[in-house]
């Protein structure tokens, strides 16, 4: 069995003002989830990572799911279109100022419809409006889209570190 390299991008922005957002569709409705469940965020992390191969989470318990999701330093969003799921973003900010874009994607048929900047915008937005927030920053790698990093870089995140790796 071969082995295959993988490239681990980390963005980040350090003001607002940074941000080159796309406007929302009149059509994308997005919701904050304000009463955790983590029964959703895992449905939501498994509808979005499935076909990106997301597998960092699996071996989680209920009780992890539980404390990541009911803890204050997280919260989720999710985007409806015309009733479906069509993405979801969660932030993590554990240390009270770096806000982590810790999952964001669309739902498998919305990809290529043109949500991907506006959905990112929203949680850049997000991000900074979380009273406290001095950095957003953001990981992806050549296993996710082929348009995240593009994406990212767009939304006028910054790369400030690449770490390599390999899959055995």
């Amino acid at each position: 069995m071969s082995s295959q390299q993988y490239t681990t991008y980390y963005l980040e922005m350090l003001r607002v003002e940074q941000l080159r957002a796309k406007p929302i569709p009149e059509a994308l409705n997005i919701v904050e989830c304000r009463l955790p469940q983590y029964q959703f965020n895992r449905f939501l992390y498994e509808l979005v990572g499935s076909d990106w191969e997301w597998g960092d989470l699996d071996d989680w318990t209920d009780a992890q799911w539980q404390a990541l999701v009911a803890g204050n330093d997280h919260r989720t969003w999710v985007a409806y279109y015309q009733g479906g799921i069509a993405g979801y973003y969660e932030l993590h900010r554990p240390d009270g100022h770096s806000t982590e874009i810790r999952y964001f994607g669309l739902a498998p048929g919305f990809v290529g419809l043109g949500f991907g900047g506006p959905l990112l915008s929203h949680a850049i937005n997000a991000a900074w409006a979380w009273a406290g927030t001095k950095r957003v920053w953001v990981h992806t790698c050549t296993f996710d889209h082929p348009s995240a990093l593009r994406n990212y870089q767009a939304r006028g995140l910054k790369i400030y570190k690449e770490e390599i790796g390999r899959i055995e």
